[in-house]
């Protein structure tokens, strides 16, 4: 007998028991869930900063300059427009397919469209209901930034940056 095969067999443990591999995120309710938090999470990220360009180029306009509040108001969604496209193409949909001129016109003729309602609604709350201060100019565009925002997350997400879809 080999004293080195006997030690080998007498120091040797039994295999542990294999352990179940952990589940994966479910497919279901949850993991969509999961998926559209943190669609919103990167979707507010772009739009945080494309709110910080508005309101910087509208107090800019409107308050240094003293420019007219619906020219001040168009002029700077429609820069913040520009940029979001940059941040909603390159980061928080970045994972979509990739359609540049049909992307790039769904994406402006929405924003355009978000422009005009955002727009209306800061006609409303300036002239309308008389948030003519800076204070008052600056909730007025806020509050059509935040109803305008909640068109655009919908229609951006469905038809300019559509999730691909894989055969299976």
């Amino acid at each position: 007998m080999n004293l080195s095969e006997g030690r080998a067999r007498v120091g040797r443990q039994a295999p542990a028991p294999a352990q179940p591999a952990p589940a994966a995120a479910p497919p279901g309710v949850i993991g969509r869930a999961r998926r559209i938090a943190l669609e919103v999470v990167k979707f507010s990220a772009v739009g945080g900063s494309g709110i910080a360009v508005n309101f910087l180029v509208f107090n800019l306009l409107l308050h240094g300059l003293k420019w007219p509040p619906m020219v001040a108001t168009v002029i700077a969604s429609c820069v913040a427009m520009g940029s979001n496209y940059l941040g909603f193409r390159f980061f928080a949909y970045r994972d979509r397919a990739s359609r540049t001129r049909r992307q790039i016109a769904l994406f402006f003729v929405f924003s355009g469209i978000g422009v005009v309602m955002e727009s209306a609604l800061f006609y409303v709350g300036y002239h309308g209901l008389g948030m003519t201060s800076p204070l008052g100019s600056n909730l007025a565009k806020a509050l059509s930034i935040v109803l305008a925002s909640a068109f655009r997350f919908l229609v951006y997400r469905t038809w300019v940056f559509e999730q691909v879809k894989h055969g299976r």
